[in-house]
């Protein structure tokens, strides 16, 4: 049975929840492309939309500004941040060099119990079918996320998280979430995972990396089409 924070009252408690629950909710409506890059963010239509007070959103608001999801208009409110193709670029070089750092750390500290969460985080991915594309994302997030779970720097980990969601947003806007034509995808995982429970560091960061740069350039390739 958990006990109630004695310097949170219930009060700050449903707050909190009120924010959060509010992040969320925009932070999902901005990377799925429901929210435009550039848009102008009403806080009254985002109260209709998210049935919610003012309060909430322009706490989740400010929140998202740190996530850089957000940009803060001086005095003028808030709109979700642009996409640019060297944006994208800085997010792909920075999630590389990040996650490698984590990944390596991740299976220097592995246990058995990590082998687990790692093999069962591939295989609820993994049997995500047809074309639920929300249902796919949330358990590929945890996939990788799952990966660097033993890395031992909370702030590392924490930019890993941001930056996943900041490149999951392109994949979104270029409509494709997971058709990437000839690719096999689902054997560039499984070969991630084997290399990863065999503690073979440079193998799983090299077949990392080669993922996340094969889908740099197809994403690079649809902006182009699409003119995101």
């Amino acid at each position: 049975m958990n006990t109630p924070d004695p310097d949170i009252s219930p009060t700050q408690s449903q707050v909190i929840s009120a924010t959060q629950t509010t992040s969320q909710a925009i932070r999902r409506m901005i990377i799925t492309g429901e929210l435009a890059p550039g848009e102008k963010l009403k806080i009254e239509r985002l109260k209709e939309r998210i049935q919610t007070g003012a309060s909430p959103i322009r706490e989740a608001l400010t929140l998202l500004v740190s996530d850089k999801l957000v940009e803060r208009l001086d005095q003028r409110g808030f709109r979700t941040a642009a996409v640019s193709r060297e944006n994208f670029a800085e997010i792909l070089g920075l999630r590389c060099a990040l996650e490698e750092m984590a990944l390596r750390e991740s299976i220097a500290s592995a246990d058995e119990a990590w082998e687990d969460e790692v093999v069962l985080a591939h295989h609820r991915m993994a049997r995500v079918v047809g074309d639920d594309v929300a249902a796919f994302e949330d358990h590929h997030k945890v996939f990788h996320m799952t990966l660097l779970a033993r890395c031992k720097s909370p702030i590392l980990l924490g930019y890993c998280s941001q930056l996943y969601d900041l490149n999951v947003r392109y994949r979104y806007l270029a409509g494709r979430s997971r058709n990437y034509g000839a690719r096999d995808v689902p054997r560039e995982h499984r070969e991630i995972v084997e290399a990863a429970v065999a503690r073979n560091a440079d193998l799983a960061a090299e077949r990392l990396l080669s993922l996340y740069q094969q889908t740099g350039t197809f994403l690079h390739d649809a902006a182009e089409t699409t003119g995101a």
